[in-house]
């Protein structure tokens, strides 16, 4: 791409960033950053792209969840590895109920920064900037806390490339056993309350079993002891991603080399802002968060400027409406990129559209919303022809209590006990996996219907 370089989006207007008061200072951490190794690589991020694009042709299935926001307090080896777990158990589930594969990308290693609905807050008459993620800033309400500070960039970038560390070993050392994994699975389809998820963790049982009488199992099959997973982010404080882009050798392209897949926000999308700008220049997949107020005429010309050469896993887009808001929004916005003839990778995100304020004062997500959300987007897509290609979730392996549902019946009167996130309640364990079950059932809904139509 000749027009485009890694500082363009400098001279684009820019929201939801922070005003740093020490030039000098940021720079002196941008310089540093820009020495340092990309924390991901453009054959990596190829690979993902190519594996997208099998998803928007319904020949894969793209389960992409993790933290709302990464925290520095919050950092240790058992968290990453109780995500890593949990989306191996949601993996194995939908890849059953899809019969495709299942791309596994994390909210991980670099979602340290949030976008806000207000620049700042006031709590009992003092009015502070508001948190921004650990990257930025701090949760404590204080003047000093809440100041930017460039130097969180480079803690930022030492905890991700730790995770990413972790999170590769995890991923060809042995513990994505596929026999492992699905214990895992079965221990949760044996706990109270979980009946109707037996049948079909029974039903994987015996694939294994028949598997393993034929021949193949993850003693002879690598490709039953190790998997492909991928990080991604939201690329919101493009100071961090433009020190971390780098050329790649092979083609002469530009990579962002803090991720393998980045997305922009639905409050940062305006096609002519420094988000869209960045991203358009790099050769990552890049995902494009579409809420109510996306308008026909601003998925035109973002189509063009994030795709042009539209290639297949390029543009993923996220579906954000809110229950009961689909079947509004939707359609004509399929419409519109059917029309356009664009290659997309159309995935349903039902947290973000979905957030209330519970009576006991927390913010909260019930799981029935959720749940209701993936349904209509299935059916929308049913409606439309088109193929609904993942699903977006923000949740941890941690036994928290922030939404609402589930299973295990999380009350409102139950989010105080645990309720750990720094900005968006999660998915717990339980619920994700409980989800993976229910969006199984879709997918098998799906398949059955086309192979009905086929035959």
């Amino acid at each position: 791409m000749t027009d485009w370089t890694r500082s363009g989006w400098r001279a684009k207007p820019r929201i939801q960033m922070p005003d740093y008061t020490d030039d000098t200072e940021l720079k002196a951490v941008e310089a540093q950053l820009a020495n340092y190794p990309p924390l991901v690589f453009a054959g990596e991020a190829r690979r993902l792209k190519e594996q997208l694009g099998a998803a928007s042709r319904g020949e894969a299935f793209l389960l992409q969840g993790g933290d709302c926001a990464e925290s520095f307090e919050q950092f240790s080896a058992d968290a990453i590895r109780d995500t890593f777990k949990v989306m191996l158990q949601m993996a194995m589930v939908l890849t059953y109920g899809a019969k495709v594969p299942v791309v596994k990308v994390g909210r991980m290693a670099g979602q340290f920064a949030k976008p806000r609905s207000a620049p700042t807050e006031v709590v009992d008459g003092v009015e502070l900037p508001s948190y921004r993620g650990d990257i930025i800033n701090e949760l404590a309400f204080t003047p000093e806390a809440r100041a930017p500070d460039p130097k969180k960039m480079l803690q930022a970038y030492t905890q991700a490339a730790a995770t990413l560390n972790l999170l590769r070993a995890f991923s060809t050392g042995g513990y994505a056993d596929v026999h492992q994994v699905h214990a895992w699975v079965m221990g949760f389809a044996e706990g109270k309350n979980a009946e109707r998820y037996r049948e079909m963790a029974n039903r994987i049982t015996d694939t294994l079993d028949f598997m393993k009488a034929a021949g193949v199992d993850s003693s002879n099959s690598s490709s039953l002891r190790t998997v492909s997973f991928y990080t991604s982010h939201e690329a919101l404080l493009l100071e961090y991603e433009e020190a971390l882009t780098r050329v790649d050798s092979t083609s002469g392209n530009w990579l962002a080399g803090s991720g393998h897949m980045i997305w922009i926000g639905d409050r940062t999308r305006q096609p002519d802002g420094a988000h869209v700008e960045f991203a358009r220049g790099v050769l990552n997949p890049v995902g494009l968060k579409c809420g109510p107020t996306m308008e026909v005429d601003d998925i035109k010309r973002l189509l063009e400027k994030l795709n042009p050469e539209n290639e297949a896993g390029k543009l993923t887009l996220i579906a954000r409406f809110g229950a009961g808001k689909v079947g509004e929004h939707l359609p004509r916005l399929i419409r519109t990129v059917e029309e356009e003839g664009a290659n997309v990778l159309w995935v349903c995100d039902p947290m973000h559209g979905n957030t209330i304020k519970s009576a006991t004062g927390y913010k909260t997500r019930p799981f029935e919303s959720v749940l209701r959300e993936v349904r209509e987007f299935f059916a929308v897509h049913k409606a439309e022809g088109t193929v609904p290609g993942g699903v977006h979730f923000e949740m941890t392996g941690l036994d928290v209590t922030e939404c609402t549902g589930g299973v295990r019946a999380v009350t409102e009167e139950n989010l105080s006990d645990r309720y750990h996130t720094a900005c968006d309640p999660r998915l717990n364990a339980s619920q994700s996996l409980e989800l993976a079950f229910l969006v199984a059932e879709e997918l098998t809904a799906a398949r059955q219907e086309a192979h009905a139509k086929a035959g």
